[in-house]
């Protein structure tokens, strides 16, 4: 039997988040708000001025489950973790491959190709959805041949200039796939930090929240997420949890923001715009979001490669185990994640 376990987003500014016996309670103005038990939180991630008891702290990190504080906006600052678990020559081995080019190329192909793939897979979707789009369909085909030319690369910089040719042309014609408002939603070209628009706003968000679940995922079966193939080792960057995240990214992360926005469940009343250009999201706007992201990850699928029902949620740990896999020589490569 698979348990999947959730991760508890608090939101609320000046909430207090201690430990009562075998449960998580959450206050806020000296009133209790929620109450979760221990054992059913994979996952604790605090947005703002949130405070987490001593106590509890150390209970989640013996109990190997990772706490993360992000602002307000969802920008990464500190994670809590107990002792790192998982086999000691699985990271070694991690280490070797990331120093060869030819065994990290395999990694990166494998990566860069599932998620132009499923960038694809979403364009065709939006074409089955709402109608034959010449634009799209030029991209789609222009997407199917970078992802033949990388399936022979063993270059990874070239590997790394087709990922990045790739998204230019699947978020050249992203705003064609926003068929809600297009005066408040309108995209144009990707922006970070900040982000210049709410589509970028909505998407900033999400990519943060998947990539402590990757990260998560990829320390539960004993890997080093900064250490990874595709990304460039940087201080700071979790390289690997940004390799696994690339795969999830058109599939799970891009599909989420687009539902919120075609089905109107978010509004230009859930953005705050600053003098500087910058958009970010209110309060409630983070509250809609963070449900929705929940309510997908409990979506079931087939697992392409597995071929076992699974929910969404745990689609990244079981990509991670498979990564683990490959690395102990138990699989000649490793299977990435391709949406059909």
């Amino acid at each position: 039997m698979r348990r999947h376990l959730n991760t508890l987003y608090i939101t609320t500014q000046g909430a207090w988040i201690n430990k009562d016996g075998a449960n998580i309670v959450v206050s806020a103005e000296g009133k209790e708000i929620g109450r979760v038990p221990m054992h059913n939180v994979g996952g604790l991630v605090c947005f703002g001025r949130v405070l987490v008891s001593p106590p509890l702290m150390g209970a989640l990190a013996e109990a190997q489950v990772a706490i993360a504080f992000l602002s307000e906006e969802g920008r990464f600052l500190a994670r809590v973790v107990g002792p790192q678990s998982g086999n000691v020559l699985l990271r070694r081995e991690q280490y070797r491959r990331a120093d060869r080019g030819d065994a990290t190329a395999v990694i990166a192909r494998s990566v860069v190709m599932a998620k132009t793939l499923n960038q694809r897979a979403v364009l065709r979707r939006a074409v089955r959805d709402h109608g034959a789009n010449a634009e799209l369909d030029a991209v789609c085909e222009r997407l199917t041949a970078i992802a033949r030319r990388v399936e022979s690369i063993i270059d990874v910089d070239q590997i790394r200039g087709f990922e990045g040719e790739a998204a230019n042309a699947y978020f050249s014609v992203f705003d064609h796939l926003i068929v809600g408002d297009k005066t408040t939603f309108r995209f144009t070209t990707r922006t970070r930090r900040p982000p210049l628009d709410r589509v970028n706003a909505l998407l900033s968000f999400v990519y943060s929240l998947l990539a402590h679940d990757t990260r998560a995922a990829l320390e539960t079966v004993g890997l080093d997420p900064s250490v990874g193939f595709l990304h460039r080792d940087r201080p700071g960057r979790h390289g690997l949890a940004l390799d696994l995240m690339e795969e999830f990214r058109p599939f799970f992360a891009d599909r989420l923001v687009l539902s919120l926005i075609n089905r109107k469940q978010v509004s230009a009343k859930d953005f705050r715009v600053f003098d500087n250009g910058a958009v970010l999201l209110s309060d409630d706007g983070r509250k809609t979001l963070l449900v929705a992201y929940q309510d997908r990850k409990r979506e079931e699928l087939e697992h392409p490669f597995i071929g076992e029902k699974a929910t969404v949620g745990l689609l990244w740990y079981l990509q991670a185990q498979l990564m683990a896999r490959h690395l102990r020589g138990d699989l000649d490569g490793y299977p990435p994640f391709i949406w059909k």
